[in-house]
């Protein structure tokens, strides 16, 4: 950030510090990273489950259920989540990681579900004329075939969550979005620059290491 101080100095001519210094960018950004890895841990865990689950014959019933579960998280704005969260939970991390679970959800159950709804019958006809029992059709056959798709939704999930997770700074989760917040408050425009374009960078990196693995997928599943 020191390197880009005069470009700061423009952006904010008339403050006397243009560079955020009650913590440093990369302890920040260890933060944050924290709070999106744990998030999305979780919700990857409850969105491939459920997904898994409601395409199996005995949970097909639930099926629309759990599409309008995962659909109700992104009705509700993060920042009313985070308001309701708050007396329960108490201010710090877990109010937004819970904020980033319910937010991320619909995407990566929205993907699993498409994934293996997609995968053609007649391989799990021939899986199972092969003697396959349904666990293994399920784990050598269809989540290989639907990878791809889950793993676009899980990219969606992740990179939207990247954003989102500066919204943390409000309930004192410390992140990114602290130089953001400090900005705003403080009438100070260069904070705000500085954070967000540490944000957008690294959404778009971790965008495009995802962008990498599905190409990978793709490659072994064209080869396979």
């Amino acid at each position: 950030m020191s390197a880009a101080e005069p470009l700061f100095h423009w952006v904010e001519p008339d403050a006397r510090q243009v560079i955020y210094s009650r913590a440093d960018f990369y302890v920040l950004l260890g933060r944050h990273l924290f709070v999106v890895g744990i998030a999305a841990l979780v919700t990857i865990s409850i969105g491939v489950s459920a997904g898994i689950a409601v395409t199996r014959k005995r949970g097909s019933d639930f099926l629309p259920l759990v599409g309008q579960v995962a659909s109700l998280g992104q009705t509700f704005p993060p920042v009313a989540v985070l308001a309701l969260a708050v007396p329960v939970l108490g201010f710090g991390t877990l109010p937004i990681i819970v904020a980033l679970m319910l937010y991320g959800l619909l995407p990566i159950v929205r993907n699993t579900l498409t994934g293996l709804q997609e995968v053609d019958a007649e391989l799990i006809t021939a899986a199972h004329a092969m003697g396959m029992t349904p666990l293994q059709i399920l784990r050598q056959v269809e989540l290989p075939l639907a990878a791809p798709v889950i793993l676009a939704g899980i990219r969606t999930s992740v990179t939207i969550n990247i954003a989102t997770a500066a919204l943390g700074a409000t309930v004192g989760a410390s992140n990114l979005g602290d130089p953001i917040i400090s900005g705003i408050v403080n009438g100070n425009m260069a904070y705000v620059v500085q954070g967000a374009l540490t944000i957008a960078l690294l959404a778009l990196s971790v965008d495009s290491l995802f962008e990498v693995l599905q190409r990978q997928l793709r490659s072994r599943l064209s080869a396979s």
